[in-house]
């Protein structure tokens, strides 16, 4: 039996689901993202932080997350952040549970949400600057069509340790420029 991929815009019953995963990582796990334990915010910052930005509008949101689902049932998130609406944004992608991962339904996924972030957002480029130890979200940014650009070193978000990132872009396909 084939299973049925959907990707959706976070609802606030998501939300405990969300605040699950990170505060019951292992800190090797999160260390293995690239995440400092020592940065982790606890269950009601994190409660308070997508609340916060479930209910603004979209030009004014500066984290938008979708919902994997497999079946109907949610399995990870994806999410945007450091939004310039209109322009760009950088993005991040979780998968909840070891049964799940390296099973190809991560790089799918990725492509539903990378839709609705171009579409919503109306955004002309995506980035993503994952931890470059990090194996698994640096193969699923090429097997969707992220272009590599560099390896540096950087805090790339609120809860890093300082770390070297791969950056990569992937230009919504409406704002390329038109072969003649």
């Amino acid at each position: 039996m084939q299973n049925t991929l959907s990707v959706r815009p976070i609802q606030h019953n998501d939300i405990p689901l969300i605040i699950q995963y990170w505060c019951t990582a292992h800190p090797d796990f999160l260390r293995g993202m690239g995440v400092d334990p020592a940065k982790m915010l606890n269950e009601q910052q994190w409660q308070a932080l997508l609340t916060e930005q479930l209910e603004l509008p979209l030009p004014l949101k500066q984290f938008y997350y979708t919902i994997w689902e497999i079946n109907g049932v949610p399995v990870g998130h994806c999410n945007v952040n450091k939004i310039k609406f209109g322009e760009e944004a950088f993005m991040h992608l979780h998968l909840w549970k070891n049964v799940v991962r390296q099973q190809g339904a991560g790089g799918q996924l990725v492509h539903k949400s990378l839709a609705l972030f171009f579409e919503h957002l109306q955004l002309k480029t995506i980035y993503c600057e994952p931890y470059a130890l990090n194996p698994a979200p640096n193969k699923t940014l090429k097997k969707v069509g992220f272009s590599f650009v560099k390896t540096y070193t950087t805090v790339p978000g609120m809860i890093n340790f300082e770390q070297d990132v791969n950056l990569w872009f992937l230009a919504n396909p409406l704002f390329l420029p038109k072969n003649h």
